[in-house]
């Protein structure tokens, strides 16, 4: 079974990087916080760049 991304929006601070680096699978929500809305819209390896990425290490992996 795949491995799928979630993003703790409480510590979500709304900078953009994972909506940029992979919009395929993050996107805002309604209050400006990332979501993921696909999350086989892309690799696990470009989900996981988009994790490396985030300044306060708030997107994971649920298993």
């Amino acid at each position: 079974m795949a491995r799928i991304p979630y993003v703790v929006k409480e510590e979500c601070i709304s900078c953009g990087v994972c909506v940029d680096t992979v919009p395929t699978v993050f996107r805002f929500d309604d209050d400006t916080k990332a979501e993921v809305f696909d999350p086989a819209g892309d690799t696990e390896a470009a989900i996981q760049e988009a994790m490396d990425l985030c300044p306060v290490s708030c997107i994971h992996w649920k298993e």
